[in-house]
């Protein structure tokens, strides 16, 4: 295991306060959602033509967030799902209707574990 590696995990140890198997599962859990929102956000961008920071005069812009519930390895996730004023964003990441996450959940822990 390399350097950064151990860096890293001993950062989530001590941010999340990992005591037991479950604190892992909760710690787990808790990165996935991250990921999952910092990827539709990405989503968003890329559907509006500019970031959040950005003015544009485009007619289309951000319109809060709409909570969806999933499945996961994990258990149960309500990510944070952006909206657009016209209703035309359809995340890739979390299709609309989608309901199970569990085969990109692996996917993306395996990202975080190399």
């Amino acid at each position: 295991m390399t350097e950064g590696k151990r860096n890293i995990i001993h950062q989530l140890l001590k941010e999340y306060d990992i005591q037991t198997a479950e604190d892992i599962q909760d710690a787990l859990k808790d990165l996935l959602g991250g990921t999952i929102r910092e990827m539709m956000e990405a989503e968003m961008d890329d559907h509006l033509g500019f970031e959040r920071s950005e003015r544009s005069d485009s007619d289309d812009h951000r319109n809060g967030y709409k909570r969806k519930r999933v499945n996961s390895s994990y258990g149960p996730a309500e990510p944070d799902v952006p909206q657009d004023r016209r209703s035309t964003f359809e995340p890739q990441i979390v299709k609309k209707r989608q309901k199970d996450i569990s085969d990109i959940d692996q996917k993306i822990i395996s990202m975080y574990a190399k």
